[in-house]
């Protein structure tokens, strides 16, 4: 008699932590209900940065650096002259060209005074026609002389104008690759010095041709899609935001052969100075979608490249294929078809679980 209460106790008692556990199993799934609703998803590219103007900066004339009138990473204006480069003979050359001038207007006053002199004789048939012809040629000899006298002038003039090597454009320079007395030449392969106008900074990223493709569908054509998509953010290398929106505002029209994408370009202001030419840092293009479903990756889970998700009907679980739009944010999807409005499902864990088992529902909304 005493053992079978006490079995029977047991069972009663095995019931109860049975009926416990199970009540705890099912309060372990997380369930919600979707819904309609709009939502903008951040599409993250890695981008490279480049200031507006990115100018390498190289002698036009060879010669010796005699000085240096700037310091690394200066920001330096237009115009401003950053090397010298001995001027010496190019000072020489141009005397040398000023000279040659002023003999061929010697010879050229000489010629024409001949030439007058020759007409006039001529006029009196003192002299012939070959005596005349010879004045006349020697007058156009001279008028060549000059002219050539005069371009090499120019030439030594621009010559000795190389010799300061000037900043084409407002920006920062780098870092300085020669010294003084260096010798430099226009054939150099690593420039003086480059200057970065980053008041402006543009950020390229390269899309596949199939997301270049759904932008132009989206928006009707690549120019459309300039006019039309919203502003994008910028994520700076150390993980901190941006703090100033930027526009895309170019996109290529070729596809690179060698990597089959096209790049876009977004420009952001810099008044900070916080953008480098050569850094990078990550695009988070924006895509907005009105009236969709939206569900967290963790509800899903995917099964020879298909996505599934698990709906709660009659209170068990039950499988469910679903589409999804190409793009997302990482953490989420957007649904295009496979759920409806008032759909249960399974929020997190997806992958672990099976049909049939029995959920305990909640009425959480997405």
């Amino acid at each position: 008699m005493k053992k079978s209460f006490f079995f029977l106790v047991s069972l009663f008692l095995l019931s109860a932590c049975g009926n416990q556990q199970a009540e705890q199993a099912e309060a372990e799934y997380k369930t919600l209900v979707v819904s309609l609703s709009d939502r903008t998803l951040n599409t993250e590219y890695t981008a490279k940065l480049r200031g507006r103007q990115y100018v390498e900066i190289r002698p036009q004339v060879s010669g010796l650096i005699t000085e240096i009138r700037f310091n690394e990473g200066d920001v330096v204006r237009k115009g401003q002259i950053l090397f010298v480069i001995d001027q010496v003979p190019y000072k020489a050359a141009l005397e040398t060209a000023i000279a040659n001038v002023k003999s061929a207007e010697a010879q050229l006053a000489t010629a024409k005074l001949t030439a007058e002199s020759k007409e006039q004789l001529y006029k009196e048939n003192i002299v012939s026609d070959f005596d005349l012809q010879s004045a006349r040629n020697s007058l156009a000899a001279a008028e060549a002389a000059m002219a050539q006298a005069q371009a090499q002038e120019i030439n030594a003039r621009n010559d000795l104008s190389y010799t300061e090597v000037k900043s084409p454009v407002d920006g920062v320079a780098s870092m300085i690759q020669y010294r003084v007395g260096a010798l430099v030449n226009s054939s150099i392969s690593t420039p003086l010095v480059t200057v970065a106008d980053t008041d402006l900074m543009y950020a390229y990223v390269s899309l596949s041709e199939n997301e270049i493709l759904d932008l132009i569908q989206q928006y009707g054509s690549i120019q459309a899609a300039i006019e039309q998509m919203p502003d994008v953010s910028l994520r700076l290398i150390n993980g901190s935001a941006y703090p100033h929106t930027g526009r895309i505002d170019a996109i290529s029209g070729t596809v690179e052969e060698s990597t089959g994408t096209l790049r876009l370009r977004a420009s952001f202001s810099n008044p900070e100075g916080l953008l480098h030419n050569g850094g990078s840092g990550q695009l988070m293009i924006p895509t907005t979608r009105k009236g969709c479903i939206i569900i967290p990756k963790t509800a899903t889970y995917e099964l020879q490249n298909r996505i599934f998700v698990y709906k709660i009907e009659d209170g068990k679980t039950k499988s469910a294929p679903i589409t999804v739009f190409k793009l997302d944010n990482g953490t989420e999807y957007i649904v295009e078809s496979g759920l409806a409005e008032g759909d249960e499902i399974i929020a997190e864990g997806a992958g672990l679980l099976r049909d049939g088992i029995e959920v305990k529902s909640q009425t959480n909304k997405q």
